[in-house]
Formats: C-alpha cells, sequence, structure tokens
C-alpha cells in the first residue's frame, strides 16, 4: 500500500469517528487557556507586593513567556505531526499545569519568573486542538471552523471567567491560595484530555530536525532578546539594535539548512506557498493589535483628562467594563466566523474580519473623547479578532497538507506571538521616552504617541486584509501534495 493511499485511509477513518465529545472536551482546555490569560490581570499589582517587586518589574512576566512561547511552538508543533497532536496537547498541558504550580508556590521573583515564562507553553493548545479536530473531520474546512469557533468562544469566556473571579477573591483569600486556582483549573483540562480526547493516527514519518532547532532558537532568541531589551532601556541604545540585527542575519543559516534538510523542522516551502503565505502574514500583522495594544489601551482609559486634556479617567472598574465588551466581542466574532464563511467562504470572512480590525482602530483618532466612543472602537475590532483568532488556524489547516497541520498552525501563534513582540517595543517607544509602558507610572504618555499606536494597529490589519483579498488560495486537492 502506498504512503498516499494509507494517508487516505486514515484520514476516512478518522472521518468517520464522533468530533462533539472531543470539542466538548477540548473546549474545557480553552476555558483553562482563559482563566491563564484573564486571572492575572487584576491582581498583577497584588502579586508585585506579594513578591516585593516595582510594578514595573511586571513587565517581564509578559517578556519572559513571549520569548518562551516564540521558541517553543515550532518544535511542538513539528512534534505533534512526528507523534500526534494529541500527545503533544498532553505534554504541553502537563508541563503548562507544573509551571502554574510553581507560579502559586514561588518564594522569589526569580523562580516566579521562571515559572511564569514556562506557563507559555499553553499557546500551542488551540494549534493542537485545531489540528486534531481537523484530523478527526477528514479535513473538512466547514466543520473544522464551526468548532474553531466555539473553541476561541470558550477562551474567551474563560478570560471573563478568570478576571472576575480573581477580583473577587483578592481580599478574601492568601496570595498563594490566590494563585493556586488557576493550577487546578489547568489540572482539571488535562484530566479531560486524557479521558476525552483520542489520538488521531500519525500521517507523518522521519524525526525532529534538532539542527533546524537550534539555529531557529538562536534566531528567535535574539530577535526577542533584542526587542525586550529595546522596551526596557529604549532605542538610544546599540545593543537592543545589534541583538535584533544578529538575529535576523541567523535565519539566513536557517533557511539554508531547512532548504536542504529533507525532513525539516519548519517546512518553509510550505510555509511560503500560495495559499499559506497570506496566513502566515497575517497572524503577524494581527499580532500588532491582538497582543501588542491592550496595555496602550488601559493606560489611555486610566488618564485622566483633568491633567493632560484627553484620556477617560476611567477607574479600574470602568476599565474591566471595556475589556469585559472587548472580551465578549471576540467570542462573538469567533461565532460569527462560521455563520459567515458558510455564506461567503472563509478567505473572504477573514477579509472581512481584517477590516474590522483596522476600522475599530482607526476610529480611535477621531472618536476617542468617551467612554461610549471607547466601548465602540474596541467591540468593532474585537468582533474581527475574534474571527481571525479562530480562523488564522483554520485556514492555514486547510491550506496544508495533512502531514503537516502541526506545524502550520502552530506556526500562526509563533508568528502572531513575534508580531506582538515587536509592537509593544515600538508602542513603547511612541508612549515613553524611556522605552518602557508603565499603567502606574506618574508621566503621560502625550496624545500623539497613542495616535500613533491606533494608526499602526489600523494600517498593519488593512494590509493583513490586502495579502488576503489579493492572493487567492489554492484547492484543498491542491494543498495536500506537499511541495518539492
Amino acid at each position: 500500500m502506498s504512503d498516499s493511499t494509507a494517508v487516505s485511509d486514515a484520514a476516512r477513518a478518522v472521518a468517520r469517528s464522533p468530533i462533539t465529545k472531543v470539542v466538548g472536551f477540548l473546549i474545557c482546555v480553552e476555558l483553562a487557556s482563559g482563566v491563564l490569560q484573564g486571572y492575572y490581570t487584576p491582581i498583577f499589582t497584588d502579586i508585585a507586593r506579594h513578591l516585593s517587586i516595582k510594578d514595573a518589574d511586571v513587565n517581564w512576566f509578559e517578556a519572559a513567556q513571549l520569548i518562551v512561547s516564540a521558541l517553543v511552538v515550532p518544535l511542538l508543533a513539528r512534534l505533534g505531526d512526528l507523534i500526534g497532536h494529541r500527545k503533544v496537547l498532553l505534554l504541553s498541558t502537563v508541563v503548562t499545569a507544573l509551571a502554574s504550580w510553581g507560579v502559586a508556590f514561588a518564594p522569589t521573583f526569580g523562580l516566579f519568573l521562571v515559572a511564569w515564562a514556562i506557563q507559555g507553553f499553553y499557546v500551542v493548545w488551540l494549534p493542537m486542538e485545531v489540528a486534531i479536530i481537523h484530523r478527526r473531520t477528514g479535513g473538512s474546512e466547514r466543520r473544522v471552523r464551526g468548532a474553531a469557533g466555539l473553541l476561541v468562544a470558550g477562551l474567551e469566556l474563560g478570560v471573563i471567567a478568570g478576571a472576575l473571579t480573581s477580583g473577587a477573591l483578592a481580599e478574601s483569600l492568601g496570595m498563594t491560595a490566590l494563585l493556586a486556582l488557576p493550577a487546578v483549573v489547568v489540572t482539571l483540562a488535562l484530566v479531560a484530555i486524557w479521558f476525552g480526547v483520542e489520538e488521531s493516527p500519525v500521517l507523518a514519518h522521519g524525526s525532529v530536525d534538532w539542527r533546524g532547532f537550534w539555529l531557529v532558537t538562536l534566531a528567535l532568541g535574539l530577535v526577542m532578546g533584542g526587542l525586550v531589551m529595546l522596551r526596557v532601556v529604549g532605542p538610544g541604545s546599540p545593543w537592543p539594535w545589534a541583538l535584533v540585527v544578529a538575529g535576523l542575519a541567523a535565519l539566513v543559516p536557517f533557511a539554508r539548512a531547512e532548504l536542504a534538510h529533507p525532513e525539516p523542522l519548519v517546512d518553509l516551502r510550505i510555509l511560503g506557498a500560495r495559499g499559506q503565505w497570506p496566513v502566515q502574514a497575517t497572524a503577524f500583522l494581527f499580532g500588532v493589535s491582538v497582543l501588542g495594544a491592550q496595555i496602550p489601551l488601559s493606560t489611555f482609559a486610566r488618564t485622566d483628562p483633568a491633567v493632560t486634556g484627553y484620556g477617560l479617567g476611567a477607574s479600574a472598574g470602568k476599565v474591566s467594563i471595556i475589556i469585559g465588551g472587548y472580551v465578549l466581542s471576540l467570542a462573538v466574532g469567533a461565532l460569527l466566523l462560521h455563520l459567515l464563511a458558510h455564506r461567503t467562504g472563509t478567505r473572504v470572512a477573514m477579509v472581512v474580519a481584517a477590516v474590522l480590525v483596522a476600522a475599530g482602530y482607526l476610529l480611535f483618532l477621531p472618536f476617542h473623547d468617551t467612554l461610549a466612543q471607547t466601548m465602540t472602537n474596541m467591540v468593532i475590532a474585537g468582533l474581527g479578532s475574534g474571527a481571525l483568532v479562530a480562523g488564522l488556524p483554520t485556514a492555514a489547516a486547510a491550506q496544508a497538507p495533512p502531514t503537516h497541520t502541526g506545524l502550520t498552525t502552530g506556526m500562526t501563534n509563533t508568528t502572531k506571538t513575534i508580531g506582538g513582540a515587536f509592537a509593544s517595543s515600538v508602542f513603547a517607544i511612541a508612549l515613553a521616552s524611556t522605552g518602557t509602558v508603565d499603567a502606574e507610572a506618574t508621566a503621560h504618555a502625550s496624545l500623539s504617541g497613542y495616535l500613533t499606536v491606533w494608526a499602526i494597529c489600523g494600517v498593519t490589519a488593512l494590509v493583513a486584509a490586502v495579502f488576503l483579498a489579493v492572493v487567492r488560495p489554492v484547492s484543498s486537492r491542491s494543498a495536500v501534495a506537499v511541495p518539492g
């Protein structure tokens, strides 16, 4: 029996298996992911006091986790194709659970930071889940799209539930008990995977390209380290730029090694295919707004207009309302993607989503004076963002060979993370001469800085829409063949 026949038989067998139960258990996993992303935000100041650190040092949490996320996803995504997506989902959940317990019991800032960074393994969950569903549905884009929308809706509901829970319990529980609750949730997610998700047949063969792994780790580590340093020491120092340039230069030997390897860790031919590269480019550009703009939006909302002439002067409670409305719109956007794509196709639906993101942020340029205007802008951007969160891994899987669904879905998260890290560094420069965005800082950024942030978010989303609109994907049949 030929390899292609074996792949087809395995795909048909998986397609006949029930999907509703596994989606239900995977939604539980995404609820846990949402808790991790929303639970800590209201208590960052309390965490800083618990660790005896300055509020500004909290920025290191995001920086460390972004670096780990960018480094581990390519390896885990490729492992998913080689040993099974469920195994990688289990492995990453075990690591995340252990790290979450480490966060709860870490006695020092250094150990807390290490545990917090390792929590970044959770970013591979959604790509692995989409790959699992893609296999179990035999590559049915309609069914994958619908399931992805439900997963993202579960994610955003978890964000809301996590934020509300930590805010309600912050004054009644000790810090260790308060920080232990996300660890309990992630541990329960591990149980859900173990008992509720069956392994799909492994269609890819080969071994891990460790040379490629170390080269991409070097390149991404240098680039991400340079971007983090840019935020800390500012653009005046030559060291951040030297790290970024060195990281970009390291991509050259990495690309050569991957193109020459028969079983590369990151198959550049597949990622550069006509139907695939616009999706990955969109993920990078989307990361600018969905990951990079959140702190500037929060600091703008808290700025007192009586002092600066702009801002909302919002309390923490009002900021929570803005965040809650935004997150709800993300969930609605993820669910609406399936309905819109059913009528127009996934590509057109994602173009519309990118345009909504652009419109939401560009509306900030003339309309940013009231809470109602801010909420309106964020809901519009949130609808598009939710659709893109669900649509990007789905589109990547649809345009990939069945042996590389884990790679392509995982790379959407890697490129999104890099885009977010790049944007957060640029935005920090735009908003503060020190290169640091700190919600508790006494010095306020200029209004022109915020306008720059919103303009960049809007323009990058428009560029993504152009990529998706102009470059037509290949047919599903063509996408199955691995480029030579």
